[in-house]
Order: C-alpha cells, then sequence, then structure tokens
C-alpha cells in the first residue's frame, strides 16, 4: 500500500508546473502509478493527488455505496467525478495543474505538499503556516479518538 509521509515547499511556475518532491516521485515510480487524479479536497481549501490506483479503489468505494438509479446518489458521484482531472507526470517529474484548479485555492506561487496517508496534498504554501487545528483542541481530539 502506498503512504506518503512529509511536508515539503515547492513552487509553480508561470504556466502552473510545479516539480512534484522526490520523495514522493520515488514512491509513485517504486509502485509503478502511471497517473495521478487532482481534484480539490471536499472538506480543506488544497488539492489532493490520487495515485491512479487509489483513486480507482475510491471510485469502486463510492460506486459500490450509491444506487446509481437514485437520482440524488447519481448527482454526487457525477460531482466527485466532475471535479477530477488526470494528471501525467513528465520526464522531469513536474505536473502541470490547471489554472481553475490553481485558482479554486488560492495558489499562485509557493505550495506545499503534504503527504496524507495514500494521498498527496497541495496547499498554498500560506494556509500551513498556522496550525489547522488549535494545539489543545488537537490533544484532546486525539485522546478522544486514542484514548
Amino acid at each position: 500500500m502506498l503512504q506518503f509521509l512529509g511536508n515539503i515547499e515547492a513552487k509553480a511556475d508561470a504556466k502552473g508546473r510545479i516539480f512534484v518532491p522526490a520523495t514522493f516521485r520515488k514512491r509513485l515510480q517504486g509502485a509503478n502509478e502511471e497517473f495521478l487524479v487532482l481534484r480539490k479536497d471536499i472538506f480543506q481549501d488544497c488539492l489532493v493527488l490520487y495515485p491512479g490506483t487509489v483513486w480507482e479503489d475510491e471510485i469502486e468505494t463510492l460506486r459500490s455505496r450509491l444506487n446509481k438509479w437514485n437520482k440524488e446518489q447519481q448527482q454526487v458521484f457525477r460531482q466527485f467525478v466532475l471535479d477530477a482531472e488526470r494528471i501525467e507526470m513528465d520526464a522531469s517529474g513536474r505536473i502541470l495543474i490547471p489554472k481553475r484548479y490553481m485558482m479554486l485555492v488560492g495558489i499562485e506561487v509557493d505550495v506545499r505538499f503534504l503527504g496524507v496517508d495514500d494521498t498527496i496534498e497541495i496547499w498554498a504554501k500560506e494556509k500551513l503556516e498556522k496550525p489547522l487545528v488549535d494545539p489543545d483542541e488537537f490533544s484532546v481530539k486525539l485522546q478522544e479518538l486514542m484514548g
């Protein structure tokens, strides 16, 4: 199973090209991942890169929980895939993030790649300057979950 860990700064060029950090790139290549899927996160103001096999598992799981003959559930599925785009890494290890995605999450130049389990998040750098959760609240929540 793929697992990514790290908080790595990078820069986007004027065309929206960004080098995928070497540690993440090596994991992807070692797992023979042929493509990535990019979509905006459902809850956070960031982008999520799914390795191809992880994306396929997510789609299979989502589809198995939805009835395609239920109009509302089919619309949820459509929205999930509508907001996704297949991304290829070039030979140099760069990906091209379409402008609309960069605008959605406020990415200009400075970004942070964040390894989150089996996906890679891409944040506008300044959005990760402060904790996502208040430190006191974080310790309480973690204790509730793990204690």
